[in-house]
């Protein structure tokens, strides 16, 4: 695996997905991020392992469809995103919602 440069890999999460089935999956140590659309999952297993000091066994990644958007009478497109479905070893775990 080539090393990544520590700036680009910050700027290829976005934020992490909060849903009632990503919350499901943080149970078996899954966590789901929004990533740039052309990240791989080499940079996505880097640059997880670098922002958050853990240590990543896979990364499963789904591009979403467009979503057409309408504002009166214009037609558009919601922003396409990409996914990303990140395990971690057994005994790691991300703080997403830290105690103040």
């Amino acid at each position: 695996m080539s090393e990544f440069n520590r700036r680009d890999l910050a700027d290829m999460v976005y934020r992490p997905i909060v849903t009632e089935k990503a919350t499901l999956h943080m149970e078996q140590n899954k966590y789901v991020f929004e990533v740039i659309p052309k990240a791989t999952k080499p940079e996505i297993k880097a640059a997880i392992e670098d922002l958050f000091k853990v240590k990543v066994l896979s990364v499963n990644t789904l591009c979403l469809p467009r979503r057409k958007r309408r504002v009166g009478k214009f037609a558009g497109f919601k922003p396409q995103y990409k996914r990303a479905i990140v395990t971690l070893v057994s005994g790691d775990s991300i703080t997403l919602f830290p105690e103040v």
